[in-house]
């Protein structure tokens, strides 16, 4: 049992590796055949693209992960006064009870 389970984990971990080692030589400029000024330029033109693209995700990324810790917060908020309110409306009860048994001074 032991071996099927670090077999799997060996597996996925090679998976990946495999998916990370794609993801790291797609980001890479390929082999250059010619030295024309224009291949430079593009490939600078290209390279500011990409660190543009990833800055935007990462900006996005920022930005969602903020915007879910204040909803998460807000939500917070909001279910801790709901409990209040029901806690005080239970204390409310229990007076009007007593009042209307003369149990209260």
């Amino acid at each position: 049992m032991s071996e099927d389970v670090h077999g799997r984990a060996y597996r996925q971990f090679v998976l990946l590796a495999v998916i990370s080692l794609q993801f790291i030589l797609g980001l890479g400029d390929g082999p250059s055949t010619s030295n024309n000024a224009t291949t430079a330029d593009a490939r600078s033109s290209s390279s500011s693209k990409a660190g543009i693209e990833i800055l935007y995700i990462c900006l996005g990324v920022a930005g969602f992960g903020i915007l879910s810790i204040f909803l998460f917060k807000h939500w917070q908020k909001k279910k801790r006064e709901e409990q209040h309110a029901r806690l005080l409306r239970l204390f409310e009860e229990d007076d009007e009870l007593e009042l209307e048994l003369g149990l209260q001074d």
